[in-house]
C-alpha cells in the first residue's frame, strides 16, 4: 500500500459532467526507436499502440505519445517494478525508461455529455473519438493528453504543477447550464 497522494487529493466537481481527481497513478515514459519500443511493450505483455492509439490489458495500458515515445499507465505502486522489468528487456539498447508518476496528474470527466467539456478546451477533434485512442494536445493554455476508458468517460493527464489550473478549467467547462447546443 502506498502513502502517495495526488496533488488535489480527491477533488471533485459535479456539473453536467462529473470531474474528479483519479488519485495517484503509475506512469512510465518509454523512449526509443520502434524496435526498442516493441521490446518494451513485449516485456509488459502489451502490443505497441498504433499512432494515436492505446493498448490495454486489465489495469495496464500503453499510450502512443510520439513516434519514439509511449506512456505506461498502471497502478502507482507497480510503476517502479514495471520500469525495472522494461529496462531489463532493453539492456544494451539506446532507450529511456523513467517513472514519472509524481510529475503528472490525471482527472476523469464522466457523463453522457463528457465530450462537451473537452470540446470547450481543446482544438483536438472529438467527432469519432473512441476508447483505444489518445490525443496529446492543448487544454486551454497548457499541454495535456486525454483518452477514453468507455463511451462516457475521458481521462485527462497534465503536468502536476498545472493540476489546479486544469481541474478548474474542467470544472468550469462542466458547469450546469453551459452545455453546448450540438
Amino acid at each position: 500500500m502506498s502513502d502517495a497522494v495526488s496533488v488535489l487529493n480527491g477533488a471533485a466537481f459535479d456539473g453536467f459532467a462529473q470531474v474528479s481527481d483519479t488519485g495517484p497513478r503509475g506512469m512510465i515514459t518509454l523512449r526509443g526507436a520502434p524496435d526498442v519500443l516493441a521490446k518494451m511493450a513485449k516485456a509488459l505483455g502489451l502490443a505497441v499502440p498504433d499512432t494515436l492509439g492505446l493498448t490495454s490489458k486489465g489495469d495496464l495500458s500503453l499510450a502512443w505519445m510520439s513516434p519514439d515515445e509511449a506512456m505506461v499507465l498502471c497502478d502507482y505502486a507497480e510503476a517502479p517494478g514495471l520500469a525495472e522489468k522494461v529496462q531489463g528487456a532493453v539492456k544494451g539498447d539506446h532507450a529511456l525508461v523513467a517513472v514519472v508518476s509524481d510529475a503528472r496528474a490525471v482527472f476523469r470527466v464522466k457523463g453522457d455529455k463528457a465530450d462537451q467539456v473537452l470540446r470547450k478546451l481543446t482544438p483536438a477533434p472529438l467527432d469519432g473519438f473512441a476508447p483505444g485512442q489518445v490525443r496529446r494536445t492543448r487544454l486551454a493554455q497548457v499541454a495535456g493528453a486525454f483518452w477514453m476508458t468507455d463511451a462516457q468517460t475521458f481521462e485527462i493527464m497534465c503536468f502536476r504543477s498545472q493540476a489546479q489550473y486544469v481541474f478548474d478549467l474542467l470544472s468550469n467547462a462542466a458547469r450546469p447550464g453551459s452545455e453546448l447546443d450540438l
